[in-house]
């Protein structure tokens, strides 16, 4: 049985919470009486963690169709949603320090079991679609590269679990020192491949301030929640506050403090990266195939096919198929993390890791080998983007518990949300929801 911490604020409804990832729980030690840098390297790699997240195969099909047939105009997007998930993320791990429970924890110790019960269907369902983003982005770079099928290359993906189990026997900070080191991959990548297609800066300047029309085109406006859906991903809240209690940080309030204000960094710092990479999909796109008769440009395959002889080079090609490879795999690393806490946090039930990963990959397996049985690689496309948009949908069950937790003072004591970051806080969930509605009202009006 793993062992139980004590509650420590009364605003809980439970007395007692088990520890989050107890495999790991601790395991972290933070450097006594260190200087700034040395704990701010202590503290890092769960920020990196949940970056991954936000440049998943599923933000390249959202932010390819953006550039390809938007140009630059979708950039305001990718640099809004980042925003919004900083301060996400910062409240996420604010949430795990300060009450020693992760997102799916609080939720069961706050909610009735039925609220509980649905809260956790919903988190399930985002988990499957952002892993069946993974499961095509990582056999679609396999076909690009070496030619295997799509059908064999989204049965191999389930065998990612022995890559994670491996990984997090040796060591929690071996996970981190490969994620981080497949986001510098995919960093190198594309800023090769801005370098490649000559940008336009005047254009990728005013891409960055934001648009009405956006609201006004509903398939503009698709994409746009699509890359909401792509760059702040639901289960991620749970994943940060579960993944931040890995450092062995102290009990008292100044202890508290100082891992919150270094997680934040941590997080923010990684984020960065994140923006960068959606933003130069999506600047890659707009730069090579936006005005140029290929607008229609969506599927991640006809988008290889087209680079070398857009750009006169092979290479274009095949970096972009690499990052494309780093991207999947880094993005599964998460998947199983994920899946874990939210399972044993919301119903407290309990899989060995393997059972519970292969679980996940398999439902995201079948509905991919459907569509490319059916439909081939043009099916991907929209099934990519699609999933996006159930992230999306479901993002507003994540973002409303988590600012009312880190809001509560009775929950938080004094690590509760200060007066501006509560008003912020809750005009991104207004803000989310009010999107998540209107794209609704249009698809189906």
């Amino acid at each position: 049985m793993p062992p139980e911490i004590p509650s420590s604020r009364a605003g809980w409804r439970l007395p007692s919470s088990r520890l989050s990832l107890p495999e790991v729980h601790g395991s972290i030690t933070i450097p006594a009486g260190a200087g700034f840098w040395r704990k701010l390297f202590a503290f890092a790699g769960p920020g990196y963690l949940v970056a991954v997240g936000y440049m998943d195969p599923g933000n390249w099909a959202t932010d390819l169709a953006g550039g390809a047939r938007y140009g630059y105009t979708l950039l305001s997007v990718i640099m809004l949603s980042n925003l919004m998930a900083i301060l996400l993320q910062a409240l996420a791990a604010r949430l795990g320090i300060a009450s020693g429970r992760d997102l799916a924890q609080a939720c069961r110790d706050s909610f009735s079991r039925p609220t509980t019960i649905v809260l956790w269907v919903l988190c399930e369902i985002a988990i499957a679609a952002c892993d069946l983003a993974e499961v095509i982005g990582a056999a679609i770079a396999l076909n690009l590269l070496f030619g295997l099928p799509l059908t064999w290359g989204v049965v191999l993906t389930a065998l990612d679990v022995i890559l994670v189990l491996f990984l997090q026997h040796r060591g929690f900070r071996y996970v981190e020192a490969l994620v981080i080191g497949l986001i510098l991959a995919i960093a190198g990548s594309f800023a090769l491949e801005i370098w490649f297609s000559r940008p336009e800066l005047a254009g990728v300047a005013a891409g960055f301030i934001p648009r009405v029309a956006i609201l006004r085109d509903h398939e503009m406006l698709y994409i746009a929640i699509g890359i909401l859906g792509a760059t702040v991903m639901p289960h991620n809240l749970y994943l940060h506050s579960s993944i931040v209690q890995t450092r062995k940080y102290g009990d008292t309030v100044e202890d508290k403090r100082e891992a919150i204000r270094f997680a934040s960094i941590d997080s923010a710092v990684a984020l960065m990266s994140a923006l960068f990479i959606n933003a130069a999909i999506l600047i890659m796109a707009a730069a090579v195939f936006h005005g140029s008769g290929h607008e229609a440009v969506a599927a991640i395959g006809d988008a290889y096919k087209l680079l070398s002889p857009l750009l006169g080079t092979t290479m274009a090609s095949v970096i972009f198929a690499i990052a494309l490879l780093c991207s999947g795999q880094n993005a599964t690393l998460t998947g199983t993390l994920a899946g874990q806490i939210v399972m044993e946090g919301f119903i407290n039930l309990r899989l060995r890791p393997w059972l519970r990963r292969l679980i996940t990959r398999l439902i995201a397996i079948i509905p991919a080998i459907i569509v490319v049985a059916w439909y081939g690689e043009r099916g991907t496309g929209p099934l990519l983007i699609l999933s996006q948009v159930i992230l999306s949908l479901q993002l507003p069950f994540a973002v409303v518990p988590l600012v009312m937790f880190t809001s509560d003072r009775t929950k938080m004591g004094p690590f509760v949300n200060p007066g501006w970051v509560k008003v912020l806080a809750w005009a991104v969930a207004v803000i989310i929801a009010v999107l998540n509605g209107w794209l609704l009202y249009l698809t189906f009006a």
